[in-house]
This record gives C-alpha cells, sequence and structure tokens, in this order.
C-alpha cells in the first residue's frame, strides 16, 4: 500500500483511482463494508483502491480537547487499510488551508489530483468550508466532470447503525463484548514497550508499559488482556490503562501490562495488547502494600476469566 501524506506528492500515485474519504476511527465492521466495496469496484473497472483519511481527524481540529477520544492511532489505522486490501492511502494534514477550501475547490482537487474516476460516501457527507458541500453537489459535480459517485449503504447489526460512535460509547462504558461485536475483533492497543519507574518490578508484578498515543483513550480501568510480543507468541495478563494515581500524579495515559508465565526482556519492542473483559475502574490505594494485594486479586480474577473461556471454547469445540 502507498501511503500518501502530502498532496503535492500525487505524482507518486496511480493514475486513477476508486475512492472514499472519512475518518475509519476503528476500522469497524461498517467501515470494512465500504471498504469491502471500494476493492471489489476497483478491480471491476481495474483502478486503485484509495481512501483518504485527514490528520488530525477534522473534529480534532475544530474542536481540540473537546473531541472525542479515538478509537485506534493513526499507525493501527493504516495497518488495519493495507489489510483490507487498499491500494493507495492519502493521510492528508488537516490545517487552515483545508479547512478554509471552498466545495468546489475540493471537487476539483478529486479529480484534478487525484483522478477520481469512482467516489464511494455516505449520503451524510459533508464538505468545504462551513460543510457547502454534499452527496447531491458531489453527484451533480461528478456528472460534469467525469467521474461517478456512489452511496455507501449504511451498515446495521440488530437494527443498530454501526459508527465509531456507538463503539466508543461501548468502550467507555467497559461493555467489551459490545465493542467487540461493532468492531469485528477485540479493541486492542499497540505500541512500543518502553522503560518505566520499575515499580511493578518492585511489587513482584513486572510490566511491560507503553504510553498510549492518542490525546485521550477511549476507556480506563483494568482489564484481563493477551499480549502479543515480536515472537508472535500470545500471552495471558492483566493490564491497567489509565494515569496510576497510586504510584504519582501523572497525567500522560500509560498501559501497563503484567504477562502470566512469561519471563524476558520486551523494551524496545512493539506489542499488541487486546481486551477482553473490564476487572475494575482505575482508583488510587492508600499504600503500595494494598495495591500490590490489588493486583494479586485481579490477576486472579483475569485467570478465572481465561480458564472459563477456555473451558467454553473446549465445550464447543472451537
Amino acid at each position: 500500500m502507498k501511503l500518501i501524506r502530502y498532496l503535492s506528492d500525487t505524482k507518486h500515485a496511480f493514475n486513477d483511482c476508486v475512492l472514499t474519504i472519512g475518518n475509519f476511527d476503528g476500522v469497524h465492521s461498517g467501515h470494512r463494508m465500504v471498504l469491502g466495496v471500494l476493492v471489489e469496484q476497483a478491480k471491476s473497472l481495474n483502478l486503485a483502491a484509495a481512501v483518504m483519511c485527514f490528520e488530525p481527524q477534522p473534529i480534532e481540529y475544530f474542536r481540540g480537547e473537546d473531541a472525542p477520544a479515538r478509537i485506534s492511532t493513526a499507525r493501527d489505522k493504516i495497518e488495519q487499510l493495507r489489510q483490507a486490501g487498499v491500494d493507495t492511502l492519502y493521510l492528508v494534514r488537516f490545517n487552515v488551508a483545508l479547512a478554509n477550501m471552498s466545495a468546489e475547490q475540493f471537487v476539483y482537487m478529486l479529480y484534478d489530483q487525484l483522478h477520481v474516476k469512482h467516489l464511494i460516501v455516505g449520503d451524510d457527507f459533508c464538505f468545504g468550508k462551513n460543510r457547502q458541500g454534499n452527496f447531491e453537489y458531489l453527484q451533480k459535480a461528478g456528472a460534469q466532470q467525469g467521474f461517478r459517485v456512489q452511496r455507501a449503504d449504511t451498515f446495521l447489526i440488530d437494527g443498530e447503525r454501526v459508527s465509531s460512535t456507538l463503539i466508543r460509547t461501548a468502550l467507555a462504558s467497559g461493555e467489551l463484548t459490545k465493542a467487540a461485536y461493532y468492531l469485528g475483533r477485540h479493541f486492542r492497543f499497540s505500541g512500543r514497550v518502553m522503560h518505566g519507574h520499575k515499580r511493578g518490578r518492585e511489587l513482584g508484578f513486572p510490566t511491560a508499559n507503553i504510553c498510549v498515543k492518542n490525546r485521550k483513550s477511549p476507556l480506563s480501568g483494568v482489564f484481563a488482556v493477551t499480549i502479543v510480543p515480536e515472537s508472535g507468541l500470545v500471552y495471558e495478563g492483566v493490564a491497567n490503562i489509565g494515569t496510576r494515581p497510586s504510584i504519582g500524579d501523572a497525567t500522560r495515559v500509560l498501559l501497563e501490562a503484567h504477562l502470566f508465565d512469561f519471563s524476558g526482556d520486551l523494551y524496545g519492542q512493539r506489542v499488541r495488547v487486546s481486551l477482553y473483559k473490564k476487572l475494575r475502574d482505575e482508583k488510587k490505594f492508600e499504600s503500595l502494600e494494598r495495591l500490590k494485594q490489588q493486583i494479586s486479586m485481579d490477576s486472579k480474577q483475569a485467570k478465572i476469566y481465561f480458564n472459563q473461556t477456555q473451558s467454553s471454547r473446549e465445550r464447543h469445540g472451537l
């Protein structure tokens, strides 16, 4: 997959393409339906399948700290789009120039710079300064400039429209099974293990520390997780996501994962942490000894959960 961050670099892209535009935060089941249509349409027309996203996301540009938490990092989104079969990803910086671009200028960019021959967007898609452009505007412009515009169908599960907002709400309330249902996979973080204060090791529970790259996390608390390091082996464990109120006055969100039945050095490795069950909220303890006792209880809960899950899978022949 070609990753293009500046529109001035479009000369390095394919000549013509089928394009869809959106945030694709989380690349959930609804997104993957649209991406499936995109790839299929591109193959039928013998064109490149292209996606345009913006960094930061427009809502982050306009609302700043009041913007909702992201479901996935930009890096994870790039990887998920690659796995979906996208040929070209335009990950364009959203800045004052784009924010003030008129609907007419935006359409000109589509056909003149990106060479769009077929465009797939939702019927609620708006663009241009003050949201001047909409689906009907695109249809008229496409007829004039020689590209087709296709409506992306709404993806429903149990009669409910799958959206990043729906998943974000489920994550915030600790409903990980519901979030996984709409995501089409368990919610996960990925990142590089960094050195910490070694407090977990002192407490007898060494942790792999990962800084949460997004400005805010969609959830916090203590969770039963699986951790996959670069070896590809899967380890069960327990993880705390938050600001560690019992350790210090940190404001940066950190994921601390304790791996069961693991000994070794993960520093510098990129690991993937998948969340399965919320065990409790993050809270401050009056002493490190009390924190140690709680971590032990959390670990026992997580092991019980995984043992029960494994037994259930075995009973059903999975």
